[in-house]
């Protein structure tokens, strides 16, 4: 950091504070889910509602009182051509990621904020408000339960989380519901899964970091606001989310188009580098 640089600021406390702010915006969009909507189809042929729009404006809002030297991507601000300049320090949005699961009627839909410091998920939360569940990342990463409008749970209620070592039964893969594409299937062809199940959203980085699977790949179209909170939650519990060259996924490295390469989420690193040692 140079004489000239803000002070940073502290993991576990900015994701306390992206905690608070995530569940509010689960709630606006629980209440927009009860009371109907409809869906549109915005440039990129992706799909948007109002519960997205909403839960952005709440976030914003918030880190605009919490955080108003922090640029901040989100999603839907982008989606218009809303980019600010981004710093050592920013923060991604995905007011509301897994949209096809929210359309769909599944409940592993999230809301995910994340903090970057040089190119690294230092702090991320990631909110299933269906699910109640809430998954917050410091130096640290813990899970809770959560009903919808309640407080942010108590520290003695959350429940410090780890990736497993790889079992040696076989691997549990997650799979994109909405998105599975080819050199994913490929990907774990070469690899001894002993099972494949189909989730949607950031709650896929989340199950491998409380030890409940091993491996995510995703080789299809990401952007960095859907992966940074999950990928926060799962560098805390141990694992890594690793982009095509075998390094860590690395955040605004790309200047302004905020892509994603191909990557595949380990929890298990020891094991990666045993029956994988491409990616």
């Amino acid at each position: 950091m140079t004489e000239s640089s803000p002070p940073h600021h502290d993991s576990n406390e900015i994701a306390e504070a992206f905690a608070a702010i995530a569940l509010v915006a689960g709630q606006a969009i629980l209440d927009v889910r009860r009371n109907g909507f409809s869906a549109r189809q915005k440039a990129d042929a992706s799909p948007v509602t109002e519960a997205d729009e909403r839960a952005e404006a709440i976030i914003l809002d918030a880190l605009a009182l919490l955080t108003p030297n922090i640029p901040v991507i989100a999603e839907e601000c982008v989606s218009r051509g809303e980019i600010p300049a981004i710093a050592e320090e920013f923060i991604l949005v995905d007011p509301l990621d897994g949209t096809r699961e929210f359309l769909g009627g599944y409940n592993d839909f999230t809301v995910n904020i994340a903090l970057i410091r040089v190119g690294a998920p230092v702090a991320g939360v990631v909110f299933a408000p269906a699910l109640g569940r809430i998954w917050i990342a410091g130096r640290e990463a813990f899970v809770a339960s959560v009903e919808p409008g309640a407080p942010l749970p108590a520290h003695a209620s959350r429940r410090k989380i780890h990736s497993r070592p790889a079992p040696a039964s076989g691997l549990v893969a997650l799979v994109s519901r909405s998105h599975l594409d080819p050199k994913a299937v490929e990907e774990l062809s070469r690899l001894p899964i002993a099972e494949r199940r189909p989730m949607g959203s950031s709650v896929k980085f989340c199950v491998i970091a409380e030890g409940e699977a091993d491996i995510y790949p995703r080789f299809g179209p990401t952007m960095e606001w859907d992966t940074a909170a999950g990928d926060a939650v799962l560098r805390a519990a141990g694992g890594a989310c690793l982009g095509e060259d075998g390094e860590p996924m690395q955040y605004g490295r790309n200047g302004r188009a905020f892509h994603n390469g191909g990557f595949v989420a380990w929890g298990d690193l020891k094991a990666r580098r045993r029956l994988s040692p491409l990616i």
